[in-house]
């Protein structure tokens, strides 16, 4: 089912697997957000720097997207409340940490992606393999979280609902 490489399925794999479940008809926005070292090379050597912050209005929802490196300490959900707030944002998307993490916190709706390679985190030694795919509909947000536990991929449906 999935092509096997050294450290299991590819990313590619997984994210094909996870688009063949949405074959509906719906937009699929992606976002790249940066690091302070995230830049990206062309072929006329010019950098491409991606924002380390945006916030976007998706349907009746401000989604807040951030790498995390900007979050102190590092993951800590009373600096991501804080973040949200300064953005005003309903949901609030970070990283860094590459370990998956959703929560809700005074009606707002908080999630960490993970890391789709497993990347290593100096904070967990244990990274588990993850990404999330939302679907945005009215007030719910129906988010889809994909984690490779060891051949297998598990599939997690959380529901966010504005008030």
């Amino acid at each position: 089912m999935y092509t096997k490489n050294k450290i299991g399925p590819s990313v590619a794999d997984l994210w094909h697997a996870s688009l063949k479940r949405l074959r509906n008809g719906r937009n699929i926005v992606t976002q790249c957000l940066s690091s302070p070292k995230n830049k990206k090379k062309t072929k006329n050597t010019t950098n491409i720097i991606y924002p380390e912050q945006k916030v976007v209005t998706v349907g009746q929802f401000r989604v807040g997207l951030v790498h995390g490196h900007q979050i102190v300490p590092w993951g800590d959900p009373a600096s991501l409340a804080l973040l949200q707030r300064q953005l005003d944002v309903d949901i609030l998307i970070s990283g860094h940490t590459h370990r998956f993490e959703a929560f809700e916190h005074d009606n707002r709706f908080y999630i960490n992606p993970g890391s789709a390679t497993g990347a290593f985190s100096v904070l967990d030694s244990n990274i588990v393999p993850s990404f999330v795919l939302m679907d945005i509909q009215a007030s719910t947000v129906v988010t889809y979280v994909y984690q490779l536990i060891g051949d297998d991929v598990k599939v997690e449906r959380i529901e966010y609902k504005k008030s």
